[in-house]
């Protein structure tokens, strides 16, 4: 036994271990998964840790298991353990300076991705089959990405949050990361509402980052063979201008989650971590105002974009592979706010979005480490995005 406990690893799992195979099932559509759960949901009779000390000490055990975990448990999958998660679900860089970071086993020497970084590692290592995670801003998008998986975000409020730690409820889903589409498809069974959007026809446009003008070939190359695709340049200007809009909404909705515990508590929390909770505090409900019309506006243009929902956009998930361990600072800084333009599409929509194992960053620097390819859909079309995607791998 001592053995097996000095081989889990804490930087991915809380509890629980990929050698716990005791409790798989022979039935139901999800018969033989392992099922690795992000610790913001609750497990009946276990502590819900939220990726911080100080908040799993405060809390009691839970009294039910969230309905999402339930739901994949009942469909016959195996609950191989929690997982952990950057703190409360606020970075998209897999890091937890209390736990530490899990290795990425795809580039050992970049970031695994966040926050939902304990699942997505350990389906990327074949310790589980399905990692249950929490997308906000890019929390099931990027670590697909940067891991080499396949991540659902879907419909905000297609799946109910109940049962698991907010970070902004008016942004959060709950998603999933998987190894191949088929594990992706059966879990969608599962869980998603039945599809009532029309589906979109085989016209697709794709979504080109200024800064990344120089890669549409590529991403043409991997998609095109299989529709028409239209291309939509997007400014560097206007993705900052997305990114500024998702993170004030989304700083508002967090301080009024979290802002009167962290107040009273001043927990223990990673300077990065912490400074974005002080910023949130800073917000005001001009801020507030002027961000929801502009979130309007965007919403409007995206629905332009994709003919009112008739057609499927495409985008890379992330500006390229999974930045470096040793990039720090402002550097990394900067590259959030880039990052967090291009997530910001499918938050402020509101839409599902499907990060696909595509392409490998052969770009100098990029280290031929994975890089994700997604499909966006209007909200409501998940399962025509699951659909549409069947196929597509690196």
């Amino acid at each position: 036994m001592s053995d097996v406990i000095e081989r889990v690893d804490r930087s991915v799992w809380v509890k629980g271990a990929p050698e716990r195979r005791a409790a798989i099932t022979e039935r139901g559509p999800l018969a033989g998964q392992r099922l690795a759960v992000k610790d913001l949901f609750d497990i009946k009779g276990e502590i819900t840790g939220a990726g911080n000390p100080d908040w799993a000490t405060a809390q009691r055990p839970a009294q039910r298991t969230a309905p999402a975990v339930q739901a994949l448990l009942e469909a016959g999958a195996a609950l191989a353990g929690k997982t952990q998660t950057d703190e409360f679900a606020y970075s998209l860089n897999g890091a937890n300076v209390h736990y530490g970071t899990p290795v990425n086993p795809k580039a050992p020497e970049r970031l695994p991705g966040g926050s939902s970084s304990g699942s997505a590692i350990a389906v990327a290592r074949g310790e589980a089959d399905i990692g249950l995670g929490t997308d906000t801003g890019g929390s099931i998008r990027i670590p697909a990405s940067y891991n080499g998986l396949w991540g659902l975000r879907p419909t905000h409020g297609a799946i109910g949050c109940d049962g698991l730690v907010p970070l902004a409820p008016c942004f959060d889903t709950v998603g999933w990361l998987c190894r191949d589409h088929d594990a992706l498809a059966s879990v969608a069974e599962v869980l998603l509402p039945e599809g009532r959007s029309a589906a979109p026809d085989s016209v697709m446009t794709l979504l080109v980052p200024e800064a990344l003008a120089s890669e549409a070939s590529r991403f043409h190359r991997t998609l095109g063979a299989r529709q028409d695709l239209l291309v939509q340049p997007l400014s560097d200007q206007w993705l900052a201008h997305l990114g500024r809009t998702f993170r004030v909404l989304q700083g508002r909705d967090i301080w009024r989650v979290h802002g009167a515990w962290m107040t009273r508590e001043k927990p223990r929390l990673a300077p990065d971590i912490e400074a974005r909770f002080q910023w949130c505090a800073t917000l005001t409900e001009s801020d507030e105002q002027v961000a929801l019309k502009a979130r309007a506006e965007i919403i409007d243009a995206l629905r332009t974009f994709s003919d009112d929902g008739a057609q499927l956009l495409a985008l890379p998930t992330a500006p390229g592979a999974s930045p470096l361990l040793s990039l720090t600072g402002q550097r990394l800084e900067a590259y959030r706010e880039c990052l967090m333009g291009m997530t910001a599409l499918a938050g402020l929509w509101g839409a599902p979005q499907l990060s696909m194992p595509c392409m490998l960053d052969d770009r100098e620097g990029g280290g031929h480490a994975p890089w994700g390819l997604s499909l966006l859909g209007a909200p409501g079309q998940d399962r025509h995005l699951v659909a549409r995607a069947r196929g597509y791998r690196a």
